[in-house]
């Protein structure tokens, strides 16, 4: 039955191109997605699938059932977009100003859209159900899994997979890991307030700024001097805002970065040790700061048995030249919260195209990715809902 799914996928190639061209032309930000959902409900519905709309908010999550015992299989996509300028000159270029699909979730709809669709041919074949959750709002904390899980969005789901499309990695090449794949996403920030005055003054003023300096200095020797160096951990800063006058001591300095783990303990560890940095360093320069740390995804951990599922399926596949153990990633992916909650795994599919002279990454005004890699991701979790289904 496989070979059969596999060559609809290759027919249905255009109509995969055509579906993700479509999107990236009317991209929707995080939280404001309302023609996306309506276009992948309408799709399903189409299909005669089982679908719930505004799940969690605006998800939309869509059923096809053998009617037939058997496991429940759910596979999921993200379609939010990003706030930024599309730079690309390309002919599906975003229509939306200052929005873009800098991160591949049009594609991602796309490829489950037709995946659905050439699965819900083979319904008669199939044992159990498949469940497509199709999720807004991944880029942008909580973000939208957490809320559709709530809703209820894996009620009898046995298992969950999902794929980001790589674009830095060649199309042809799968990456999966039996572990810890993504790392948690958090993000701090800290306020001094101290006591400004004039430059040529600084002995009347509790300066904010070098409290600042000292602390961002003190935070950086953390992760080399605090955690264990076979737990990876990254802390770093990304802003340092005070006034900016050449005669002025400012009186107030503010901090913003971000931490990235993969356990807990460091995780708590780091929280902890922020905290006593900035606070016992500003006490010692006269200032005082305020610590507010908000945590992000946690660490995207995959089951080891589903990650074995991915690596069997991606590698009886032809069209895929290299399936490879990957080195835990430390950005981050809500769909830690429905590993949470089932066991499964999430994997990257190269969408490199080998003849473009620069690659550029994701979240780059001019991303985009080799379509066909749509094709190989959509034949790797096909493979793995049809294996599922017969054990």
């Amino acid at each position: 039955m496989y070979k059969q799914i596999e060559e609809l996928l290759e027919n249905a190639f255009d109509e995969m191109v055509d579906i993700r061209r479509f999107l990236h032309q009317h991209p929707e930000l995080s939280f404001e997605e309302t023609e996306t959902p309506k276009y992948i409900a309408d799709y399903h519905q189409k299909l005669g699938h089982t679908v719930r709309t505004n799940v969690g908010g605006r998800g939309v999550v869509a059923e096809l059932d053998s009617g037939k015992e058997g496991p429940v299989i759910a596979l999921r996509a993200d379609f939010d977009a990003l706030p930024m300028q599309d730079a690309k000159d390309v002919p599906y270029k975003s229509t939306v100003p200052g929005v873009t699909h800098a991160c591949g979730h049009d594609a991602h709809t796309a490829l489950l859209l037709v995946l659905a669709k050439v699965l819900n041919e083979h319904q008669a074949e199939l044992n159990g159900k498949v469940v497509f959750i199709h999720q807004f709002a991944e880029e942008v904390i909580p973000g939208g899994a957490i809320s559709m899980i709530e809703d209820d969005c894996l009620e009898g789901v046995d298992e969950v997979y999902g794929t980001h499309l790589w674009a830095t990695t060649p199309t042809g090449k799968v990456e999966y890991n039996e572990n810890a794949l993504m790392a948690a996403s958090d993000r701090f920030t800290i306020e001094l307030q101290g006591t400004g005055g004039h430059g040529a003054q600084p002995h009347k003023t509790r300066d904010s700024i070098l409290a600042a300096t000292r602390i961002v200095d003190a935070l950086h020797h953390l992760v080399s001097r605090q955690v264990d160096p076979l737990d990876s951990a990254v802390l770093s800063i990304g802003s340092f805002e005070a006034e900016n006058a050449f005669n002025v001591i400012a009186d107030k300095a503010v901090l913003k970065g971000t931490v990235r783990t993969f356990s807990e303990e460091t995780q708590t560890h780091l929280i902890d040790e922020i905290e006593r940095t900035a606070e016992s360093i500003a006490t010692a320069y006269g200032t005082q700061a305020e610590v507010r740390y908000v945590k992000g995804y946690p660490a995207l951990i995959n089951d080891a048995a589903k990650a074995e599922n991915i690596r069997a399926a991606a590698a009886s596949i032809s069209a895929i030249d290299e399936v490879i153990h990957a080195s835990p990633q430390m950005g981050g992916e809500d769909f830690a919260y429905y590993l949470q909650h089932r066991p499964g795994a999430f994997f990257f599919t190269g969408a490199q195209h080998p003849d473009w002279e620069t690659t550029y990454p994701h979240h780059h005004p001019k991303f985009d990715i080799d379509e066909r890699s749509m094709l190989n991701a959509a034949k790797v979790l096909g493979k793995t809902v049809v294996d599922s289904m017969a054990r």
